[in-house]
């Protein structure tokens, strides 16, 4: 076991952690349930969090290396305009994958929000490719983002 001092959704943990168990693990089992485990290899984007700012799979980071670590889950995040253009876009099926799309996105638009650059479709596409859904084909969710985006760059909220 290794004690891990971590931040998650700005709520400060101390957790013994096996060296076998994932980031997603620790944030789980820390009862932030809107991260999902869906193929356990870095492949589907359905765990991904923001640990220190930076895009990740959960699933593939080791909870030993987290020390010090500042992570947001979904739970965290403060979009309600983009949840309000996911539902209103058709964007939310099952809801399996839905909880890495909007870390993803919202990492995304915070981006484009703070250079004032509205992206093409075609850079939405690719910042979502690691982002897996078997359930809406993707014009609901790019629809969704690339709302989001246009409404903030315009000062406006949904």
């Amino acid at each position: 076991m290794i004690d891990v001092t971590i931040t998650v959704n700005g709520v400060a943990l101390a957790v013994s952690v096996e060296l076998h168990h994932s980031l997603l693990d620790l944030v789980r089992s820390a009862g932030y349930r809107g991260t999902k485990e869906g193929c356990a290899e870095g492949e589907c984007g359905t765990c991904t969090v923001l640990l220190d700012e930076d895009l990740v799979c959960a699933c593939l980071v080791p909870a030993a290396v987290c020390d010090g670590s500042q992570v947001v889950t979904v739970e965290g995040l403060d979009v309600p305009d983009l949840a309000a253009a996911m539902v209103g876009h058709g964007a939310v099926q099952c809801g399996f994958c839905t909880p890495g799309i909007m870390v993803t996105a919202s990492a995304l638009i915070e981006r484009c929000a703070a250079s004032g650059e509205m992206p093409s479709t075609t850079r939405v596409r690719e910042e979502l490719a690691g982002n897996l859904c078997r359930c809406t084909g993707y014009v609901g969710i790019l629809g969704a983002v690339a709302e989001t985006i246009r409404m903030r760059l315009d000062g406006r909220e949904r």
